[in-house]
């Protein structure tokens, strides 16, 4: 993975953690969907769409290994 400088700095990290926490609101949404839905091939385009954003996801917090769990399920930031 390529990671530039400025993707480390304090305001990149801010708005990381924000878009991670929106993936995760996200990816619940898609899940309640996903329990509703009945039809096989619409479960499967929601399975990946969530492994997208897990996907995503898991960069984010490769790219900041320094966050405690807390700051990432957290209300900070």
């Amino acid at each position: 993975m390529d990671i530039k400088e400025e993707d480390k700095s304090e305001e990149s990290k801010k708005s990381h953690i924000v878009y991670y926490k929106s993936l995760t609101k996200v990816i619940l949404e898609i899940q309640e969907e996903k329990n509703q839905e009945a039809d096989p091939t619409i479960k499967s385009h929601l399975d990946s769409r969530m492994n997208a954003m897990e996907k995503d996801r898991s960069r984010i917090r490769e790219m900041f290994p320094d966050i405690t769990e807390e700051e990432w399920n957290g209300n900070s930031y």
